[in-house]
């Protein structure tokens, strides 16, 4: 199998590590050769941060050329749009359609574009969900990305089962139940 690339980004505190950790963990558990390779802009929260898991056979190395994803998981929309470009043609593009103003933003300095699920859509596979609102009804807006995680997960070579072995594994004991919950929202979408 030609090795798959994924990139996960968001903005800093969102979790973009722990879901690389999972997916990382996943292609592991399915005999895969895995690289990661995380990149960050500003690792301080808002900053831009971008992992990148590649897994097949035989991976050389971790990073992800423009035009190579086939799948991104984008926990906000500004990063969506900021990342849509490694998207492959046929690629999926799995967006937390949500807002984050960056610095620029926030000191007025810049405005937060408007239409972006619009405009990524007219190019691009464009899966959206309100994971932040949706994981605010589970009763934790933190597994939002377990959310995000969920829809995405259709767009890969797993089973459910094999989702649920390797957050059990990585996500705190005490939130298992309720990641693995938020997972099923996304997986069901």
């Amino acid at each position: 199998m030609a090795a798959k690339n994924i990139m996960i980004v968001g903005v800093g505190g969102q979790g973009t590590l722990l879901t690389s950790r999972i997916l990382g963990g996943l292609a592991i558990a399915g005999g895969y050769d895995v690289k990661l390779s995380e990149v960050h802009g500003m690792a301080q929260r808002g900053g831009s941060v971008v992992t990148f898991v590649r897994y097949g056979e035989d991976v050389a190395e971790p990073i992800v050329e423009e035009g190579q994803a086939d799948v991104i998981i984008a926990f906000e929309r500004l990063e969506a749009l900021r990342y849509a470009h490694f998207l492959k043609k046929d690629g999926a593009l799995v967006v937390n359609d949500w807002r984050i103003d960056p610095m620029p933003v926030v000191i007025g300095a810049a405005e937060y574009p408007e239409g972006i699920i619009e405009a990524l859509s007219q190019n691009h596979k464009v899966y959206t969900v309100n994971a932040t609102e949706e994981s605010r009804k589970l009763g934790n807006p933190k597994v939002f990305n377990l959310i995000v995680l969920g829809v995405a997960a259709q767009h890969m070579d797993f089973t459910k089962e094999q989702w649920y072995e390797v957050i059990e594994k990585t996500v705190p004991p005490k939130t298992i139940e309720l990641n693995k919950k938020a997972f099923d929202v996304g997986y069901h979408l």
